[in-house]
């Protein structure tokens, strides 16, 4: 079967998906370690293979047993990642087919940006007939030395979640993300459409939060979460949100709150 895709720049680098697999590790952990037979797969991995080392690495904290392929279009690429099998890791020619085995998890990160919106919503949807039940797809994108990140959750009937994930002192204002929003969502952010009215939200609460400051751009993030709570559906409790989350620079809040 010919992979479903095209190749794409495969731009990447060390740490650039660390604040991503660092939700994935911490969100989903009780899925990762109660899975029968987990595996994860990194979709689109790029010209090195590092961030697909980096997220076995982390998520084997979570789990000695689980295993990790590296999905790539390009049978280079491929070749050249092949060198870095170990147990509990392999590298594979494929696509958004997803071939092998059905995994728990798939994360794919900056390979949809790529494509057209229309493309990007039929590859989520093949993308999600591939899952094992109960699993989840990590999608999204980020800056090129991963400061900024938004991603989208997403099982089996579709998008559930978006996060918004920042270094601190890396954005001036919250809306600075936007740039970095899903391929599903990037076009609607426009006055009229949810998410744009959330971003301009979000800043108004930003701003009104300066005086937090003084204490530091984390202390500033967290009050404008709770100023942002009090209008918007965000998740103010664990697994995706409240403080513990906020102070890492995330902030989350199902999709439906954003597509009307």
């Amino acid at each position: 079967m010919r992979p479903v895709g095209a190749i794409t720049r495969g731009t990447t680098g060390h740490n650039r998906l660390r604040r991503a697999d660092r939700w994935l590790a911490a969100v989903h952990e009780g899925l990762l370690r109660s899975a029968a037979d987990p595996l994860v797969v990194d979709l689109g991995y790029g010209a090195s293979p590092v961030t697909t080392l980096e997220l076995f690495a982390r998520l084997r904290v979570v789990r000695r047993d689980l295993e990790v392929v590296g999905i790539e279009i390009d049978p280079e690429r491929v070749a050249a990642a092949s060198a870095y099998t170990r147990p509990g890791l392999e590298f594979r020619r494929g696509g958004f087919e997803i071939p092998g085995r059905p995994p728990l998890v798939i994360r794919a990160f900056n390979v949809l940006r790529q494509y057209p919106e229309a493309d990007a919503w039929r590859h989520w949807e093949l993308m999600a007939s591939r899952l094992q039940p109960g699993g989840v797809i990590v999608e999204g994108t980020c800056s090129e030395i991963g400061h900024r990140a938004v991603w989208a959750g997403l099982d089996r009937s579709g998008p559930r979640t978006l996060t918004f994930a920042a270094r601190f002192g890396g954005v001036e204002r919250p809306s600075d993300l936007a740039e970095r929003l899903p391929k599903t969502l990037i076009h609607r952010n426009v006055p009229g459409e949810r998410v744009h009215t959330f971003l301009t939200d979000w800043d108004r609460a930003w701003a009104m939060s300066a005086p937090f400051g003084a204490y530091g751009t984390r202390q500033r993030w967290i009050r404008s979460a709770l100023l942002l709570a009090d209008t918007w559906p965000l998740y103010t409790s664990a697994p995706y949100g409240g403080t513990a989350r906020w102070r890492l620079g995330e902030l989350s809040l199902p999709w439906s709150a954003l597509v009307s």
